[in-house]
């Protein structure tokens, strides 16, 4: 199985506050965040974190992913400054990138772009929502974060801008989403379309 996630902030008191999180503390979120992973994600799943994991520190980090079960890939956030110091500890992603590409086809290499295929959908990963991707045209899925609640995002990206979602976890009850759920939010947006 493959799942997305995003804004995670790991340790980071203030998002708490800032987006009306249902916690009492950092530790109490952290707790809750990585139950629920790891009663979602199974050892051989695959994860890919849209940033924003934590705003803490690279030993901090490695502390938080050694917690989560699955092959991990981090799609880099604006908050992942941890990064900067984390060299001893890159065997916890599988890669780190700064945008990726799922493409259909089980999971074929297109060198030019690092591009992925899977199951006839392409998914472009990027942290920050964007006004147009790669195939946008052609029904390609774009997943993103970094904008947080659900008030915001239909303010801030519209639900005209095509087949964009926001897997970060204020939206999905603190949970990942798995490419399934994805690939029917897509389906249906599709459906609606042509039937309109």
């Amino acid at each position: 199985m493959i799942f997305f996630t995003a804004d995670l902030h790991f340790g980071h008191e203030n998002i708490i506050k800032y987006c009306n999180r249902p916690f009492k503390s950092a530790g109490e979120m952290n707790a809750i965040l990585i139950k629920n992973w790891n009663n979602t994600i199974g050892p051989d799943d695959e994860v890919y974190i849209l940033g924003d994991l934590t705003m803490g520190s690279a030993e901090d980090a490695h502390r938080y992913l050694s917690c989560l079960q699955g092959k991990k890939y981090l799609i880099r956030g604006n908050h992942d400054k941890f990064l900067d110091k984390f060299e001893p500890y890159m065997d916890d992603f599988e890669w780190v990138k700064d945008y990726y590409v799922l493409r259909p086809g089980g999971f074929e290499w297109k060198k030019k772009y690092r591009v992925l295929e899977y199951e006839g959908h392409r998914i472009v990963l990027f942290h920050y929502p964007i006004l147009e991707w790669d195939c946008y045209f052609r029904g390609a899925i774009h997943l993103y974060g970094h904008i947080h609640n659900n008030r915001k995002s239909g303010i801030r990206l519209p639900n005209h801008m095509g087949l964009a979602y926001n897997v970060g976890v204020d939206l999905h009850d603190f949970h990942p989403v798995s490419l399934r759920d994805i690939l029917k939010l897509a389906s249906k947006a599709k459906k609606q379309k042509e039937d309109s």
